[in-house]
């Protein structure tokens, strides 16, 4: 089962963003561009809640700061993605039950590691990634290919799941250790490259990461 995400955000091109960006790396989307309509869908989908909500604080109808009631009693946590940066916002935000605040323009891959800090720390973490035949239980770590499963280092699999949230993203060595390893890791880039080669021959999806010269790895998907 997919983490299922509310996406709470009135510009379009933005919304459209993250809802593809989230598809892409396992996530289920439910948008809404107004106050309005999230209250409505917080009252009638009981059976059909969100795990976590990304919300803008500016938007037509009731506001995101005075949507924080509604979703605590809809026990749903709040990310804010707001252009409103200044101190006191966030302090308000925060103070008002937030999981956390993050001040647009933001990166996409700095909002999935920051998603999966709130799910995991919450106890919602339930993401599953596809590929073809390939599954990727993140919660239970586990990887199967044609129904048959396949055993990953840690490492690997971490590497794995980061190219799978990633797909057609160009990813940097060091991107990738900070990702991967940690910022403390004092290892080479080179360790990037033993790994990837690994997943390659461990896997069929593997043949789906291409080396970008110079700049690192793509995990291709297509069908995207």
């Amino acid at each position: 089962m997919k983490n299922r995400i509310f996406v709470v955000e009135d510009e379009p091109a933005i919304s459209d963003l993250i809802c593809m960006s989230l598809t892409a790396a396992g996530y289920e989307t439910a948008a809404f561009d107004d106050g309005e309509s999230v209250r409505a869908a917080l009252r009638e989908e009981k059976g059909k809640q969100a795990d976590l909500a990304l919300v803008d604080v500016m938007l037509p109808g009731p506001d995101g700061f005075q949507l924080m009631e509604d979703f605590k009693r809809a026990d749903v946590p709040v990310i804010y993605l707001t252009a409103k940066g200044d101190v006191s916002s966030k302090v308000k935000g925060l103070r008002a039950g937030a999981e956390d605040y993050i001040v647009k323009p933001f990166e996409i891959l700095e909002l999935l590691v920051r998603m999966e800090k709130v799910l995991e720390r919450t106890g919602r973490m339930r993401s599953v990634l596809t590929y073809r035949d390939l599954t990727v239980d993140l919660g239970r770590r586990r990887v199967t290919e044609g129904g048959r499963e396949i055993p990953l280092k840690p490492m690997e699999f971490s590497l794995l799941a980061v190219f799978l949230k990633n797909r057609n993203v160009v990813l940097g060595r060091d991107r990738l250790l900070n990702l991967v390893w940690g910022n403390d890791f004092c290892g080479e880039t080179r360790t990037v490259d033993v790994h990837v080669a690994w997943l390659r021959k461990k896997l069929k999806a593997g043949a789906a990461i291409r080396t970008i010269p110079k700049a690192g790895y793509l995990f291709e998907d297509d069908s995207l």
